[in-house]
């Protein structure tokens, strides 16, 4: 059984460009999408939830739910590899215990602490170096990502993001079914069919 400190980095550092606003600051339920995604975190109570900003960063900030702890990019713009990187690093630095971390990003919706929780239990029952969520035709985060491959998390580049880490150890990867995770939000379009799915936010907890 595998044990020790799970770290949750939520990924919120992008400027939206797609999208035409800030995906994080959208109204969802009584919050926005990025407070509702970091509810989800710190309700799973797995350890430090580290909230990675760069565009809109000092606003997106004030808003953070108490407990998240935010950590500024200053390579956004670089992409997706960037944030990773910043929050491991972060993580590492102030956690030097963790064993593992779980990457998120702040536009999928459904995310639930019950999710995190299940991927954590994943891990801790076998001898994963990662799991990570099933949907669609692919994988793709939340993942979580045992401390021996954060080093190959921190060697990504540009707007890279982590599946191809996923995908380097299928052999070693365990799958946790999510087929709401499809969803995510980064065009209008997107955003309208959200809306038109839910009449109110499903709850972040379990």
């Amino acid at each position: 059984m595998t044990a020790g400190l799970v770290g949750v980095i939520v990924l919120a550092a992008g400027a939206s460009t797609r999208l035409g606003q800030p995906k994080q600051s959208l109204p969802y339920g009584d919050s926005t999408l990025l407070a509702h995604a970091v509810a989800a975190a710190l309700n799973a109570r797995l350890g430090p939830v580290l909230v990675v900003l760069g565009a809109h960063g000092p606003e997106l900030a004030q808003a953070l739910p108490s407990g998240a702890v935010a950590v500024h990019n200053p390579d956004w713009q670089e992409g997706m590899a960037s944030s990773i990187r910043a929050g491991l690093a972060a993580l590492e630095r102030g956690w030097p215990q963790a064993a593992a971390a779980i990457v998120m990003v702040c536009d999928q919706p459904s995310v639930s602490a019950g999710l995190l929780r299940r991927l954590v239990a994943a891990w801790r029952q076998g001898s994963a170096a990662a799991v990570a969520c099933q949907y669609g035709d692919t994988v793709g985060v939340p993942a979580l990502f045992s401390r021996s491959l954060w080093p190959e998390l921190m060697a990504l580049r540009g707007d890279r993001g982590a599946k191809s880490v996923l995908e380097r150890h299928r052999e070693r990867l365990l799958l946790v079914p999510f087929p709401e995770g499809a969803l995510d939000i980064d065009t209008p379009e997107d955003w309208q069919r959200l809306q038109r799915q839910r009449p109110a936010a499903a709850p972040p907890g379990p």
